[in-house]
């Protein structure tokens, strides 16, 4: 501990690490990851910090390193009760860049802690139109990529695409529809993409509602949450469980309701198969989707480069593995070696370019997470389709574990330097 921080009064480190573990909190840090970056950091500025994070609070005990055992009988303890946070690549690279700076001395801790909470700036208007357009993006490329659609098909789950992205920006200044979303949401796309079908062009209707609500499934979700749970973070690891398995539900509950409110007024869906995209599609849909995700996960313009090699690299690794296994055929073996790539691929990153490995692994693994096996197995469930609905579970779960050990593999490979 430098001396900067001996002199430094004990309430002010601490009001600087709560700040800090708000911010990492609310930028997208998996538990694991930010108890270890509020430990380390604590430790090199002269505190013990005993972190506890949770998907919906964070509780910190605070000791005094420089009064050896004695500092520990004094401890102080915060509570901080925050929502779930979304991650935001751009912030998290900054909230990480300033407390380097605060450790190293060359930022002191009262403007560290003013530039932690200058992170707290609302989206403008700009960004809004822009992350909207992602999901946009983002459901016109699923829909090429993975379920072969038709022209049509991919325009409008682009449109539905829109639509969701819309509703998700103004539930977030809007606590009571926030707490619906999900719900109305699966209710729109399904009711969008009935009703075109029924009066305009036949459509892949489970498609095209997939591919419309592909960025709000919680693959990502419940991959952390068994990551989680595999490092013995216990509590948190159910807790997200939990919730990912509520957002299923609330989103499987939406398109069965939208189709009975279909059926009441009598409109049903053509639901025929239009000519597939050819094969040529998959590349540029590839980087269309890479572009998206850049944008839904807000990275700064600098580390576009970066977003763009990692899905694009994630998504080959992924189908190459499933091509060459013979032993374990077909996706399990390719998500595992996508997220082992992509895992040793991130703490590379973080070693050499001195920057958060997140760059690399939260945008190159949205393609290989399994969040539409989990929606189809709950749908198949509550159609009464249990055989298919428990055999899509046992999917589910397989891709899971797969994708969670790629990860964890990946770090024995190439050992982690940072801790985001």
């Amino acid at each position: 501990m430098s001396a900067q921080f001996a002199t430094t009064a004990l309430n002010t480190r601490i009001a600087f690490l709560v700040e800090l573990a708000t911010r990492l909190h609310k930028y997208g840090a998996s538990s694991p990851r930010l108890e270890m970056a509020i430990s380390g950091s604590a430790q090199r500025i002269g505190v013990s910090a005993d972190v506890w994070s949770s998907p919906t609070a964070i509780i910190i005990s605070f000791a005094d390193l420089a009064h050896g055992e004695d500092g520990r009988l004094a401890q102080t303890t915060q509570v901080i009760r925050l929502l779930p946070g979304d991650v935001n690549l751009d912030k998290l690279c900054r909230a990480d860049e300033i407390a380097d700076r605060v450790i190293a001395g060359e930022l002191e801790l009262r403007e560290g802690f003013r530039l932690l909470r200058a992170l707290e700036l609302p989206d403008t208007r700009r960004q809004q139109a822009a992350v909207i357009g992602s999901y946009g993006l983002s459901a016109a490329a699923i829909a090429a990529l993975f379920l072969h659609s038709s022209w049509v098909d991919l325009l409008v789950a682009g449109a539905v695409g829109l639509i969701i992205g819309t509703i998700t920006i103004l539930s977030a200044t809007r606590p009571r529809l926030s707490v619906a979303s999900d719900a109305i949401c699966a209710m729109v796309a399904t009711l969008v993409a009935i009703v075109f079908s029924a009066f305009v062009v036949p459509l892949a209707i489970k498609s095209v509602v997939l591919a419309g609500l592909i960025i709000l499934v919680p693959g990502m979700s419940l991959t952390t949450a068994v990551r989680e749970i595999s490092s013995q973070h216990l509590v948190s690891g159910m807790a997200r469980m939990g919730g990912a398995m509520s957002t299923l539900l609330k989103l499987t509950f939406g398109t069965v309701a939208a189709t009975q409110v279909c059926a009441v007024f009598g409109i049903e869906a053509r639901d025929f198969e239009l000519p597939e995209l050819p094969g040529w599609v998959d590349y540029p849909a590839l980087l269309v989707a890479a572009v998206a995700f850049a944008i839904l996960f807000r990275a700064a313009k600098r580390d576009w480069p970066v977003v763009i090699v990692a899905v694009i690299v994630g998504y080959l690794a992924t189908r190459l593995g499933g091509l060459i296994s013979v032993s374990l055929p077909g996706a399990p073996f390719g998500v595992f070696i996508g997220g082992l790539l992509l895992s040793a691929l991130a703490n590379l990153y973080a070693r050499y370019a001195g920057r958060p490995g997140a760059v690399v692994r939260e945008p190159g693994i949205l393609l290989l997470v399994p969040g539409s096996v989990g929606f189809r197995s709950v749908s198949y469930l509550l159609a009464r389709n249990t055989s298919l609905g428990f055999d899509t579970g046992m999917l589910l779960v397989t891709l899971l574990i797969s994708l969670v050990a790629g990860l964890m593999f990946g770090e024995l490979l190439v050992a982690p330097r940072r801790s985001l």
